[in-house]
């Protein structure tokens, strides 16, 4: 069975893309890969030093993973910070790849423009070698990641590779896995769905927040009146419609075409199509709230499971390297 490394940020709740771009995949893959989720809080640290609220976005983040239908019992869950070889084989693999390598990576170009950045940290600029890291330490074959995720697999195949050569064979080349629909425009249509841009829809939203939420989503602005026709190919709520209301797509086609289906019509049908999708993983939900020391169980469990397959990893590279 191949093995999988997938992981994010702590960022606390999670929204619908982070469902559809990565969760949704990640359950599917339960059963066919052995899987391994990473709570990457050391990435935290490249764009922000303020690790106040880490443990509390670390605990709401992963009670979001369990409602998806993440199995802790068959994919370990852990934090980066408490297995020590990330940081050990960050250290190794670090001598192993340029600054003018780092400098090309488009992934970080858009960080810095998106963040404003004009002079990178140090960690900011190798965190794609950190990523590789994480992948490498479990030996992961493939990565479940969107198109824009790409090019830092492509780093750490690299690094497996300059490793091997130089030391001796311990890591495969890890395979990106690109995940079906790896990106959800917010509700604004003007970028991918991000709570900081206050354009997104919770995994734990209630169905008359998400109605409230979707009330304001972008629309055909050509489509002012109920019977004027729209172009659903522009419409944002259309897109979600395709994703989450499958079963009745011809039909909002056909009704936003020809003028028969209004906007806030539109709207109500998509929001109760994405509340009930979202209904059983509101229900798994309730059963972590108020109890932070069953899912601090469940980190402590995985990152005793992590931790042993680390340590193997760790002592197969000091033995290539000559160690000892």
């Amino acid at each position: 069975m191949k093995r999988v490394l997938s992981g994010m940020r702590p960022t606390g709740k999670l929204h619908l893309g982070h469902y559809v771009g990565a969760l949704e995949n990640w359950v599917a893959m339960q059963g066919e890969y052995e899987n391994f989720h990473l709570v990457a809080d050391y990435h935290v640290l490249t764009t922000q030093s303020d690790t106040s609220d880490i443990e509390q976005n670390t605990l709401e983040m992963i009670q979001d993973w369990l409602a998806a239908g993440i199995d802790p019992e068959k994919s370990p869950i852990f934090r980066q910070s408490k297995i020590k070889e990330h940081s050990e084989l960050f250290l190794i693999l670090s001598m192993l790849v340029t600054t003018a390598r780092l400098e090309r990576n488009p992934t970080l170009k858009e960080q810095m423009r998106d963040l404003n950045l004009r002079n990178p940290s140090y960690g900011h600029l190798g965190y794609p070698v950190l990523q590789s890291a994480d992948i490498l330490l479990y030996k992961g074959e493939a990565v479940p990641v969107g198109k824009d995720q790409a090019p830092h697999v492509e780093i750490s195949r690299e690094l497996a590779r300059r490793f091997n050569k130089t030391y001796g064979v311990v890591f495969p080349e890890p395979e990106a896995k690109l995940t079906p629909f790896s990106r959800l425009p917010g509700l604004d249509g003007q970028a991918k769905m991000s709570k900081s841009l206050h354009n997104a829809i919770l995994l734990s939203d209630e169905p008359e927040t998400i109605q409230k939420r979707m009330h304001k989503a972008f629309t055909d602005p050509l489509k002012i009146r109920r019977n004027d026709p729209g172009r659903p190919d522009i419409c944002l709520v259309y897109t979600y419609h395709t994703r989450f209301n499958a079963g009745e797509e011809a039909e909002i086609r056909s009704g936003c075409e020809s003028g028969s289906l209004g906007c806030v019509d539109c709207k109500q049908r998509c929001a109760e199509a994405i509340a009930g999708q979202l209904a059983p993983l509101r229900e798994r939900r309730r059963k972590y709230d108020g109890r932070p020391d069953d899912l601090r169980d469940v980190l402590a469990d995985g990152e005793k499971r992590a931790a042993a397959v680390a340590q193997a990893t760790m002592a197969q590279v000091h033995e290539a390297m000559g160690l000892g």
